[in-house]
C-alpha cells in the first residue's frame, strides 16, 4: 500500500488475487492510495469507517454480493462504482444507475471511469 496520505484513497473490493494486484499497481501508478479487501466482512469494516475517497466494488466477493458495502458507502457520501464480468442489466433496482466498470477493462477505461466517478 502507498503510504502518502495526501493522495486520494480508493477502497478496492476484489476477491481475485491477480486482478486485485494488477488493479492496485495501476491505481498507485495513477496517483492513488489503495486499501484492499477480498471478503465482504473486511469490505464492510473499511466502508463504514476507513478514510476513503472512492471505491471500486467487484459485485461478487467470494459468493457474496458487495451491495451492503455500496449501501454503507452511499450513506457516507463516498462515490463508488461496481466492477463485474457481467453487464449491468442484472443489477437490482437500487443499483441500476450506479457506474459500472465492465471486466475485462484496460488502463484507459479504468482512468476514464475514475475521472467520471470523481467528477460526480
Amino acid at each position: 500500500m502507498n503510504a502518502d496520505t495526501n493522495l486520494p484513497c480508493i477502497l478496492l473490493a476484489e476477491d481475485e488475487l491477480l486482478v486485485a494486484m494488477m488493479l492496485e499497481d495501476r491505481l498507485i501508478a495513477s496517483g492513488y492510495r489503495v486499501v484492499k479487501a477480498a471478503r465482504l466482512a473486511k469490505c464492510m469494516e473499511l466502508a463504514e469507517s476507513a478514510p476513503i475517497d472512492l471505491a471500486i466494488l467487484d459485485i461478487d466477493l467470494a459468493g457474496e454480493t458487495s451491495f451492503p458495502v455500496a449501501a454503507a458507502l452511499r450513506r457516507r457520501g463516498i462515490p463508488f462504482m461496481f466492477s463485474s464480468g457481467c453487464d449491468d442489466k442484472g443489477l437490482p433496482e437500487p443499483w441500476r444507475n450506479e457506474k459500472m466498470l465492465q471486466k475485462p477493462y484496460d488502463t484507459r477505461q479504468l482512468t476514464a471511469a475514475l475521472t467520471a466517478l470523481r467528477a460526480g
